[in-house]
């Protein structure tokens, strides 16, 4: 629980001096003042409160509204807390850390736009703190986490909490069917109010589950020797069950000593009384919150220990082997610790670390941090686990079921049973499909019958025929690369391709594929070649590669690769020149790999005019589909722009498909690599420019 966070007085200390001058007179207001800088924030309340009406004196209710306000925000009830530090606000308290305090608290009640205000109204007062720059920040990072909220679904435990404080809940063995957790409810041996909390004294509870996943009803953990009058907390179990870790803060009349974590060896069904954990300077410290690692050589935890970068920081011990004594603990560093507070560590099995702060960006309160260990720099790498697993509230004390996505954690959040209830969580796994329609190119018309084959990079094969209307579905994975392979007799393969990888919501992916007919030819745009030459031009290459890829994925075609000119020039010129410039294309796709026995070089000349496909009569107004571009027709045509159009239009290249009975090698097969995005083999539109007219094709003056 938060007031367990055992943390620092210096800031009490350091006003008491001032208070002390101020209250000469005010005897309520020093008792109060002494249990507040004891941390007895129960008692404080309530001795505050009844200074509070016994006097008239201005300064003095400012003063004590502004310390019942402390009172009630270190005891983390924050609605308490924003109403004491607004009126002293109002009474004219003198120190602007009231305007600050009443943000905090109006950020952790989750009323964002209040408290951008007041953190705007504390930047005013205070222009060189960075705090209210970063209030404001937060605020509105956690509004946009709210809207969007991550895939984690957060649900009370009901049957784990209760009316008081539930907290830390921890594995008691591998098998993750036993939880232990800390708490204040009725029947805990230390049954006395307790002056911090208000609450009873806590101790260590544990629930069991049975093979149906029925939990049992939360009992104290067994044995006499764990839980004492003093408050028991936040604690930890190796992963064979052997040793306990935990949490001990002693009480003596009434008034904390700090905390301690002890080391607790299992003696049958329960665990010994245990020992201290210590170290230099160990005896003046207050320490707790521990996590042990898996291989049970390093505890993690949380101290106020000199050196440090501010209030409580995340530490370590580490040890050689499991019977030696830990060594002196180290810190781990500005990328974790702050100024504020980090607290209530837990070490994954996948080395991952999480813990709470108050300090990092973050929702109000305590939010839960991911840190990552790059083992080169050593340096973490923190993120926010954002909302719904962090609130505006306090949230801390997240424990995972082994590499799984799923567990347990505490929340003070609205809506629970009690002050700090248990929470489960689980991320469900994602959802992604591919859909699409496979159509023919040219007219569009869906194909049904079509394979469809779905590759992905993690070694997924599988296949559907298109439906009724030409669509095909798949389910797919994340983080995986995927490509799409659609075959039909009479018509080129086609294809596509998405990935999933880096992706974190659930998404519903639309490709549809086209396919090229082959039972007419199929024109190859921008084609392009040196002057009067056969020689391709570099612009070429873009469109040529697509024709490699084109033959890659049609392993079993044998093709003609036929080369067109204008009427203009003498037949015979164009004829033979047409015929070098198809060997050219040819000869390239020999470099690229494609088999010489698949390609066949035709030099057609100005023997075939091109026929107006439906594409391009959209484009150009004086042409309509199904125009043979003949020398007649072209010299109809009423401009020399015009009849140039028709010109461009017959210098073209184009594949035909001769055979489709070329032996396969058996490696053939699709590969899926890089991003997954989508190469579907769709034809450019031809440039304006075109081929240029060789001589032969130049009419004479």
């Amino acid at each position: 629980m938060k007031i367990m966070i055992f943390k620092k007085t210096l800031l009490l200390l350091t006003l008491m001096l001032t208070v002390s001058l101020a209250y000469s007179q005010g005897k309520e207001e020093l008792k109060a003042m002494e249990a507040l800088e004891l941390n007895e924030y129960a008692s404080a309340i309530d001795l505050f409160k009844d200074a509070f009406v016994k006097t008239k004196d201005p300064v003095r209710i400012a003063n004590i509204s502004f310390y019942t306000g402390i009172a009630y925000m270190r005891k983390n009830e924050p609605k308490q807390a924003e109403k004491w530090f607004e009126k002293a606000i109002k009474v004219k308290y003198p120190d602007p850390i009231a305007v600050l305090y009443m943000a905090d608290m109006q950020k952790k009640n989750g009323d964002f736009e209040e408290a951008i205000k007041t953190y705007a109204a504390y930047g005013k007062l205070v222009p060189n703190d960075e705090k209210a720059k970063i209030g404001i920040e937060s605020c509105e990072m956690a509004a946009r986490w709210i809207e969007k909220p991550t895939r984690y679904v957060v649900e009370n435990m009901p049957l784990f909490n209760s009316k008081d404080m539930d907290f830390s809940p921890t594995w008691g063995k591998k098998d993750y069917r036993i939880v232990l957790f800390s708490s204040t409810r009725s029947g805990s041996k230390g049954d006395e109010t307790h002056a911090v909390t208000g609450f009873g004294f806590t101790d260590i509870y544990t629930v069991t589950q049975d093979r149906k996943g029925k939990w049992s009803e939360p009992a104290p953990m067994p044995g006499e020797t764990v839980n004492t009058d003093n408050d028991e907390g936040a604690s930890t179990v190796t992963e064979k069950g052997t040793m306990m870790y935990f949490t001990r803060c002693e009480v003596e009349k009434n008034r904390s000593l700090g905390c301690k974590i002890y080391e607790a060896p299992r003696r049958g069904i329960s665990f010994e009384a245990g020992e201290a954990i210590t170290f230099p300077g160990s005896d003046t410290a207050s320490y707790g919150h521990p996590s042990i690692d898996s291989k049970e050589m390093t505890l993690y935890f949380a101290a106020d220990l000199p050196g440090g970068y501010g209030g409580k920081d995340i530490w370590m011990m580490t040890r050689s082997k499991k019977t030696s004594p830990f060594g002196e603990p180290i810190n781990l560093g500005p990328e974790i610790n702050t100024p504020g507070n980090e607290v209530y560590p837990v070490i994954r099995s996948n080395g991952e670390l999480y813990f709470s702060s108050d300090y990092h960006a973050g929702m109000g309160g305590l939010d839960i941090f991911k840190a990552v260990l790059d083992k080169a720099s050593g340096k973490y790498t923190v993120s926010n686990m954002k909302y719904p697993i962090n609130s505006p509230a306090d949230d801390f004390g997240i424990i995972f079921k082994g590499n799984s996505e799923q567990g347990f954690f505490t929340s003070s959040r609205p809506g629970g049973k009690g002050a700090e209830d248990i929470y489960q969580f689980n991320l469900p796994p994602l959802q992604f499909t591919i859909k699409g329609v496979v159509k023919d190119e040219k007219t569009e018309i869906p194909l049904v019958g079509a394979k469809v084959e779905l590759r992905g990079s993690d070694g997924t094969a599988e296949e559907t025929i298109t439906a009724a209307d030409g669509s095909y579905e798949f389910k797919l994975k994340p983080n995986v690369d995927y490509q799409l392979l659609s075959k039909m007799e009479k018509y080129l393969n086609g294809k596509g391709g998405e990935s999933t990888k880096g992706i974190e919501e659930d998404k519903d992916f639309v490709v549809d594929i086209s396919m090229k007919p082959i039972w007419k030819p199929i024109k190859i745009p921008n084609i392009l070649y040196e002057y009067t030459k056969a020689d391709l031009l570099p612009e070429s290459m873009a469109s040529l590669d697509n024709l490699v890829e084109i033959l890659n994925d049609n392993p079993n075609i044998i093709i003609e690769l036929g080369s067109h000119t204008d009427f203009r020039g003498s037949d015979q010129a164009n004829r033979e020149l047409a015929q070098k410039r198809a060997q050219s294309v040819v000869d390239y796709l020999i470099t690229k790999g494609i088999a010489k026995e698949r390609l066949v070089a035709k030099g057609y000349g100005e023997a075939e005019p091109a026929s107006v496909s439906k594409e391009d009569a959209d484009r150009y107004e004086f042409l309509k589909e199904g125009d043979v571009l003949t020398e007649q027709f072209i010299k109809t045509l009423a401009t020399v722009e015009e009849q140039e159009v028709a010109h461009q239009m017959n210098r073209r290249t184009e594949l035909k498909v001769l055979k489709t009975d070329y032996p396969v090698a058996p490696t053939s097969a699709v590969s899926v690599e890089g991003d997954g995005s989508n190469v579907n083999s769709t034809e450019e539109e031809p440039s304006e420019e075109g081929e240029e007219p060789t001589e032969e094709e130049t009419p004479e003056e």
